[in-house]
Formats: C-alpha cells, sequence, structure tokens
C-alpha cells in the first residue's frame, strides 16, 4: 500500500520496479491475481513446492489472502508437509491474520477443498492463546 498509495516516488510514476522478487514469481502472481489460478503449482512436485514458497511470501506482502490459502491447499493436495506446516503457522500465527483469512472467499475454497486442513489452523490458534 505505502509504494502505491503512501508519499512514494512510485506513486506517481508511471511504472514501479520491483527488485527484491523473482520475475517468474511476479508473472505468475500477477496471473493468480486476474485468474484466480496459478498452474505452475501444478508442475512437478519439487518445482511446485518452490514456487508455492515463494508465493506464499508474495502473498503476504501484497495481502492477496486467497493466494496463501491455495498455497495451504496446494500443500497439503501434495503432501507437503513442511510447507503446509509454515502456512498453518502463518495464517494461526495472529489473531488479526486469521480473522482476515475467516473472512475470505479462499477460505471457503479451503472449506472444501481440504476440510482436513481446518483442524490442523483451529489446534494451531488454540495453542497461539495458550
Amino acid at each position: 500500500m505505502a509504494e502505491f498509495f503512501g508519499g512514494m516516488n512510485e506513486r506517481s510514476s508511471q511504472s514501479v520496479r520491483i527488485e527484491d522478487m523473482d520475475a517468474d514469481v511476479f508473472k505468475v502472481m500477477l496471473h493468480f491475481i486476474y485468474t484466480d489460478r496459478a498452474s505452475e503449482l501444478d508442475e512437478e512436485p519439487e518445482m511446485a513446492m518452490a514456487m508455492a514458497q515463494h508465493l506464499l511470501a508474495t502473498a503476504d506482502r501484497y495481502g492477496l489472502d486467497r493466494l496463501k490459502l491455495t498455497t495451504l491447499a496446494l500443500a497439503e493436495q501434495h503432501k507437503c508437509s513442511l510447507l503446509k506446516a509454515k502456512c498453518v503457522d502463518f495464517i494461526a500465527r495472529l489473531p488479526e491474520t486469521l480473522d482476515t483469512v475467516l473472512a475470505t472467499e479462499g477460505y471457503n475454497h479451503l472449506v472444501a477443498s481440504c476440510p482436513l486442513v481446518l483442524t490442523e489452523l483451529l489446534i494451531a490458534a488454540h495453542g497461539r492463546r495458550n
């Protein structure tokens, strides 16, 4: 938000230079924003997991909650336990993040596609409170 709407140079510029993100990751993120799909996550598991990790960080940076949940669903479907654990931890770590996620359409997608992940989210959120 600060880059585009704050008092930074990017607000009045015709272009924004993003230097701390791989071009392929940025391209997948833009494709996801416009189509709600990231077909690169359906590729070979090793490549998909690497892309998913980058996309999770990108989703956090740009507030793309639906992309975060897509990453979690794919980690569950492709048995990427470490990535899934990172996603669950990220979502459940802060009450604000969890509340934001619960209010998204992506959450409904997660409920429909990976209902068992909800148990892990609840356990992680409960552990955060203790």
